[in-house]
């Protein structure tokens, strides 16, 4: 099993530096630094407003950042757009998932980048590639999806957020940004879709995750970065904090002093 990255074992994957956005008299973000490592689930939290959507649409090309710097793999990179971002490698899921509801599972997975040959004298669409291959990412990632040709209105919100995965995967993605991921499954959903993006960290992929939900971030990521009303609060290794300790991050704007959880002393005492 892939170990997740330690920070500051290796260097960051992506690293955002100094990142500010403005709406007219509104400051999104103010000067916010976001390292993401490779191997890692890294969950973004924080009240409504406190700017995550903002900060992960700039990295993901949707929103133009007004100040500060992005570099991916040690690289400065300038993302002016989706098509920047995917050519890096960063895919993002949103909450509407952007799926085709009359399409099958292949034909979303490839949705904008199908797979073609020549017959005869015309491309085509190659059909038999885009099974094969979404039958062996499913196969990968371990998600049982029976009839690939049906069409995913019929699907459940867990089969429908695996597709939105698997698509990511697909093209060889390096970061994967998820928007509240399982906000609207029920519990055995989110157990499902929390495992494959478990797996999706498993396979080297860097994970930036948000979510309102801290016992499924606690319970699922390695690390969380706090913001609020579009500033930087804090970062927490999850085996070094507590939701407590979390919590008052979010409601008042304030890191403390970063200390070791009291089972972790007595660990290091034995």
């Amino acid at each position: 099993m892939t170990q997740p990255t330690i920070s500051g074992a290796n260097k960051p994957l992506v690293e955002m530096r100094g990142i500010s956005k403005r709406y007219g008299g509104v400051e999104a973000v103010q000067g916010v630094d976001l390292d993401i490592y490779a191997g890692e689930i890294h969950a973004l939290v924080g009240d409504n407003a406190a700017g995550k959507s903002t900060l992960v649409k700039i990295l993901a090309g949707a929103v133009l950042k007004d100040e500060g710097s992005i570099a991916f793999e040690g690289r400065p990179v300038e993302i002016r757009a989706p098509r920047d971002a995917k050519a890096l490698g960063i895919e993002t899921v949103y909450q509407d998932l952007a799926l085709a509801d009359n399409l099958d599972v292949p034909a979303n997975v490839f949705l904008g980048r199908e797979a073609t040959k020549m017959w005869p004298f015309a491309w085509v669409l190659d059909k038999r590639r885009m099974d094969e291959e979404s039958r062996q990412l499913l196969s990968k990632l371990k998600i049982n999806i029976p009839r690939i040709r049906q069409q995913v209105r019929f699907m459940s919100g867990g089969q429908r957020q695996s597709i939105a995965l698997v698509r990511c995967v697909c093209f060889n993605a390096r970061v994967v940004i998820l928007d509240e991921p399982t906000a609207a499954l029920g519990v055995e959903e989110t157990r499902k879709v929390y495992g494959l993006i478990r797996d999706m960290r498993e396979h080297g992929l860097a994970v930036l995750l948000i979510s309102h939900n801290l016992s499924h971030v606690f319970e699922n990521c390695d690390r969380i970065t706090v913001l609020k009303t579009g500033r930087l609060v804090g970062s927490r290794r999850v085996e070094e904090t507590s939701q407590d300790e979390i919590l008052r991050m979010i409601v008042s704007g304030v890191a403390e002093t970063a200390r070791p959880r009291p089972d972790s002393l007595r660990i290091a005492a034995e």
